[in-house]
């Protein structure tokens, strides 16, 4: 979330929103955020159902995989970054970089 928080100036020139979803609690997710200074809307998933739809719940954990998406506007898929790929957005925002610039 940091890394992505410090590269939010980059994607949003690139006209691209960021969100962050996790299955905890809105409460939990505004504490977690302000605790470490991110700007973007987190959304919790309060229940998994995004989670499931995704095909990242993990059952032996219960809980969701780390994963970045970029997602295009028509709601498919375009890019993404598993596990400990995800921890390191760079590549994403390369990606929506490109996407910008051939606009």
């Amino acid at each position: 979330m940091k890394a992505f928080q410090q590269s939010l100036k980059k994607l949003e020139a690139a006209d691209t929103q960021v969100l962050g979803v996790s299955m905890d609690s809105p409460f939990a997710n505004k504490a977690f955020a302000d605790q470490i200074g991110v700007t973007f809307p987190l959304l919790s998933d309060w229940g998994g159902e995004v989670t499931h739809q995704y095909g990242v719940y993990v059952d032996k954990y219960k809980a969701a995989r780390r994963i970045n998406l970029l997602i295009g506007k028509d709601g498919k898929i375009i890019e993404e970054q598993v596990d400990k790929e995800a921890i390191d957005p760079s590549k994403l925002v390369a990606a929506c970089e490109r996407r910008k610039l051939k606009e």
